[in-house]
């Protein structure tokens, strides 16, 4: 039992010591996108982002199901709110309230298979294309400057930044979308927890649908935890 157990750990310390030696670009960008995401005074700095992405996310399911986009409006409490019109209630408006938080997270996916194949500036005009998309839908002046300032970040990275930069700046952005999707719904459950209930993603679909919000809440933890796993499968494995 002592040799197997002395032969896990040895295991262990060869892998993260290749790593280390293989991969420190992108063990850094996911440090440094935990730190953003775990330090509280950074999470209030950066979550902007994530909820750019997040919703976005209802933005494009709801056009995708056949609704009319009104708008997207960012706060500066870093919530926000897309309007789409169409029936109350059906499948339509189901899709639209389940496609928030799982969007950040499966961008995050999406962008680390492409940073995996070495296509980090491919990646980067993408997410260039996916806020100028974003950004003539919002409808009030935060929410511009938010997707214009992130915007024009991506922007220098993908035009002038040198191939080194963008992977390392690349995988930074996708684990940061990955972890930062899973704090938010920890936020989510949060709230729950602390009665904050009525107005949230998980709310809605309980109110369109016969299964409670637990269970969608529940759905967004799988989704966001799986994303996690799965990122750091194509990164660094």
């Amino acid at each position: 039992m002592g040799d197997n157990a002395t032969s896990a750990v040895q295991t262990v310390i060869d892998t993260v010591s290749t790593l280390v030696t293989d991969r420190p670009g992108v063990l850094l960008a996911a440090v440094l996108a935990l730190i953003a995401v775990s330090w509280s005074v950074l999470w209030r700095l950066t979550r902007t982002v994530v909820t750019i992405a997040h919703e976005g996310g209802h933005a494009l399911t709801a056009v995708v199901a056949g609704r009319g986009l009104t708008g997207i409006r960012l706060h500066p409490d870093t919530s926000g709110l897309t309007v789409s019109t169409g029936a109350r209630r059906g499948p339509g408006l189901v899709f639209t309230f389940l496609g928030g938080y799982p969007a950040p997270s499966l961008l995050g996916v999406g962008g680390a298979v492409l940073v995996a194949a070495d296509q980090a500036s491919l990646m980067l005009w993408i997410a260039l294309g996916l806020l100028a998309a974003t950004l003539i839908h919002v409808r009030n002046l935060y929410g511009a400057v938010a997707v214009l300032a992130t915007g024009a970040l991506v922007a220098v990275v993908a035009g002038w930044g040198e191939p080194r930069l963008q992977d390392g700046f690349a995988a930074a952005l996708c684990w940061f979308l990955v972890f930062g999707g899973l704090r938010a719904v920890r936020e989510l459950q949060r709230g729950r927890r602390r009665g904050l209930h009525g107005s949230s993603d998980a709310d809605m679909l309980a109110r369109l649908t016969p299964f409670p919000g637990g269970m969608w809440a529940g759905l967004f933890w799988l989704l966001a935890g799986g994303a996690v796993v799965v990122t750091v499968w194509v990164l660094l494995f």
